[in-house]
């Protein structure tokens, strides 16, 4: 649309019973897109691809595709992983395998995951003795965990469902009643098994409700999992003797000793820690994405984590122990293998196949590991050369696509751009011209 073009509506009736090429073109005829960018999107309307993001979401136009990539020489736990990554940032998985490499030298990552233990959350409120309400509850816990239960049979059959009860009064002022502000939080704990449980607790926060609301003399509100999942945790953590971290013109000395600082600075500054823990989560979100898990919900129980103690902190940490590098993550890990997208997506099942784990404790530990490494990458890189230089090498090519290159000019449009710095467009754009003008 143009710039000066009058404002259109957003009100449009009943689009959700249309089929995707119909809503492309409802979107048409309402002005929001021109002819292009419409016969561009019904070009990509049909076929299986369409169809079964039609079942995954509402109001399917079409279907965004990103990179699949592989990120090389993990070792876990003494298996070996060729690990699928689903991201658009270049360096990314380049960095990811470099450092993978390193420490599958020294030995690899050990890691271990919490057994899956989600919390679902019950708020009661209009309670005039919080703390008569919360032994009310821990009385009558047995009775909760059996009506869980009794709602999600399957899962307890499973080896899994909900095991325990905990009580948090919360109240508005300590020592002063309000009830309308006043409130006891009852946490249903379940065992999740492979699954990474979002609509089981939900399910078994609702069945116990009324039971909540019998023993307590309150009303329910909220019945909803916590995404911060600080039982469900992963560590991953490994050991680099210092002479393998020599890279460049640097001596293994030199990287572990701005690896260590990088990492007391993260701990130090929560600006920092800001961007140290977005590294981490470069490399497990983009294996989220990959395996069909909720990469929100593991970005909210991350940062949550990160500031559990009143200031925010990095979720991995560095030191030099023994003419060693020790590298240790903590963070929390809700994951599957079974459910929602995971079961749908033929893409996903792919991806898993080539990931071989066996249990979603298995697939929390790559994601932990590749976490690690992740951030060993960003702040290798920071503290020698800087992270522009390698990465603005990867996006060179970026940009030369984007300028029209392709095949073999793609790689000499983008090794013209780092040369001269200016890794523009137009500037791609200009050596293409020169290069092939033709194109």
């Amino acid at each position: 649309m143009t710039a000066d073009a009058p404002p259109q509506s957003s009100l449009l009736s009943g689009f959700y019973r249309l089929s995707p090429a119909q809503r492309i073109d409802t979107l048409r005829q309402a002005g929001l897109l021109d002819d292009a960018d419409a016969d561009q999107l019904a070009a990509e309307a049909s076929g299986p691809s369409i169809e079964l993001a039609d079942k995954m979401i509402e109001n399917v136009i079409g279907v965004f595709e990103l990179p699949i990539g592989v990120g090389l020489n993990f070792r876990i736990n003494g298996r070996d992983h060729v690990v699928p990554m689903v991201v658009e940032e270049p360096s990314i998985v380049a960095a990811v395998s470099h450092v993978a490499r390193i420490v599958h030298r020294a030995g690899g990552f050990i890691a271990e995951a919490d057994d899956p233990v989600m919390i679902g959350q019950v708020q009661v409120v209009g309670l005039d003795d919080l703390d008569a309400a919360a032994e009310a509850v821990r009385e009558h816990a047995e009775r909760l965990i059996a009506i869980a239960n009794e709602r999600e049979p399957n899962m307890r059959r499973r080896g899994g469902g909900a095991i325990g009860v905990d009580v948090r009064p919360l109240p508005h002022t300590p020592g002063k009643a309000d009830r309308m502000r006043d409130m006891l939080v009852v946490h249903l704990l379940v065992d999740c098994r492979d699954a990474m449980g979002a609509n089981l607790v939900n399910t078994m926060a609702e069945a116990i409700a009324p039971e909540v609301e019998r023993v307590t003399g309150g009303t329910v509100f909220l019945r909803i999992l916590s995404n911060l999942t600080d039982r469900r945790r992963v560590r991953s953590r490994c050991r680099i003797p210092v002479e393998d971290l020599a890279w460049k013109t640097y001596s293994g000395a030199q990287v572990a000793d701005g690896v260590v600082r990088a990492s007391r600075f993260a701990e130090a500054c929560p600006y920092r820690a800001a961007t140290h823990n977005k590294g981490i989560m470069n490399g497990i979100d983009a294996v989220a994405l990959a395996t069909g898990q909720d990469w929100r919900a593991i970005e909210a129980g991350a940062h949550a984590w990160a500031a559990r103690d009143g200031r925010y902190g990095p979720l991995a940490r560095w030191w030099l122990e023994d003419d060693h590098l020790i590298g240790e993550i903590d963070v929390p890990m809700a994951v599957g293998l079974v459910g929602g997208p995971i079961r749908l997506h033929p893409r996903v099942q792919l991806l898993l196949r080539l990931l071989d784990v066996g249990s979603a404790a298995d697939l929390a530990c790559v994601l932990g590991s590749v976490g690690l490494a992740q951030n060993l990458a960003a702040i290798k890189a920071l503290g020698t050369t800087g992270i522009q230089a390698g990465h603005m090498a990867l996006h060179a090519r970026s940009v030369a696509a984007t300028a029209g290159a392709t095949g073999d000019l793609v790689e000499q449009v983008a090794a013209e751009l780092v040369a001269s710095g200016d890794i523009k467009v137009e500037r791609a754009r200009d050596i293409l011209r020169r290069l092939s003008p033709t194109t």
